[in-house]
């Protein structure tokens, strides 16, 4: 029997680890992650290891007769067709439910509270001025976060995370979760959505996309926060409704916003995209390039773990 072939188009260089790991489930050819490189690759493909700079219609799940699998090294599956995946009866291995190699990786968590603290202390501003030796103190004054109220919106592994900075930081912690969970060393109080929304200071954003939660932050949920709230998303830019919250940063209630997430990440034409935009010219939006998750350790141990994940399936 011939060795499996197994197209990546994840970027490996920083972690030799998985690399060789790979190499246990057959032949691997290395392409670049667009869907140029995939359309030409994945004929011969028995199994695909996915990037999340590119998506997987469809259109490439189609051009692949002979697919076996996908892995991914993520929680998150909006990169990839699952539809088109169930229809041909293709296993997608993700790391949504491996909990204990999760809560190892903070990587995360630690930019959402980076980015809370990027929006409370205006430091996109304060950088800004100091480039330019402007050492105008009062005109960046920001916002200490002790006594304030945390709300947590998904209150799994990240929102636990999340909780525990924020009572480290003397904040009051509510959370808001469709399950009946607890969040691990944090001391907090389980809400409703409504009450998440109008007692909290911030809202941080720690849930998987479905279609149910798709937009879920729009105006209406704009509209119940309080005047002068911060908003931050790490989790997938489509739970929020961004005309929404483009009008909410314009004209109250939102003071600011942090994110490491948009809808259509996946663009050409990314430098026109309308949060990135406004965020050219006004320092009340922090937006990073999803890279919540990467760290040179998180990244080393979840791909990893996707690809032991992979050579496990190929070889059962």
């Amino acid at each position: 029997m011939s060795e499996p072939v197994i197209v990546c188009a994840a970027d490996l260089s920083h972690s030799p680890r998985t690399h060789a790991e790979l190499a246990k489930s057959g032949k691997v050819r290395y392409v670049s992650a667009t869907p140029e490189a995939l359309a030409e690759a994945l004929p011969e493909a028995d199994a695909y290891y996915a990037s999340l700079d590119v998506v997987l219609t469809g259109e490439l799940i189609d051009c692949a007769p002979k697919l076996r699998a996908i892995a991914t090294p993520s929680t998150g599956l909006d990169h990839i067709d699952l539809d088109a995946a169930a229809s041909r009866g293709i296993a997608v291995l993700c790391l949504k439910d491996d909990r204990e190699l999760l809560d190892g990786i903070t990587a995360t968590a630690e930019l959402a509270w980076g980015l809370l603290l990027a929006c409370a202390r205006r430091f996109p501003e304060a950088l800004d001025a100091s480039r330019k030796g402007i050492w105008a103190r009062d005109a960046v004054r920001g916002h200490q976060l002790a006594g304030k109220t945390l709300g947590v919106l998904g209150c799994g592994r990240l929102g636990t995370m999340m909780g525990q900075y924020g009572q480290a930081f003397r904040m009051k912690i509510i959370g808001c979760d469709t399950r009946d969970v607890e969040m691990p060393g944090v001391q907090f109080e389980r809400v409703d959505l409504d009450r998440l929304l109008r007692e909290s200071d911030v809202v941080s954003v720690h849930i998987h996309l479905t279609e149910e939660n798709r937009g879920l932050i729009g105006r209406d949920a704009f509209a119940k926060m309080q005047p002068g709230s911060i908003l931050i998303n790490t989790s997938r830019g489509a739970i929020i409704d961004e005309a929404a919250l483009l009008d909410a940063l314009k004209h109250g209630p939102l003071a600011a916003a942090g994110l490491d997430v948009i809808e259509g990440e996946w663009r050409k034409d990314l430098d026109q995209h309308p949060l990135i935009e406004y965020a050219r010219a006004h320092g009340n939006l922090v937006i990073t390039p999803h890279v919540g998750g990467v760290t040179f350790e998180s990244q080393a141990t979840a791909y990893t773990a996707a690809a032991h994940k992979l050579a496990e399936y190929l070889h059962q």
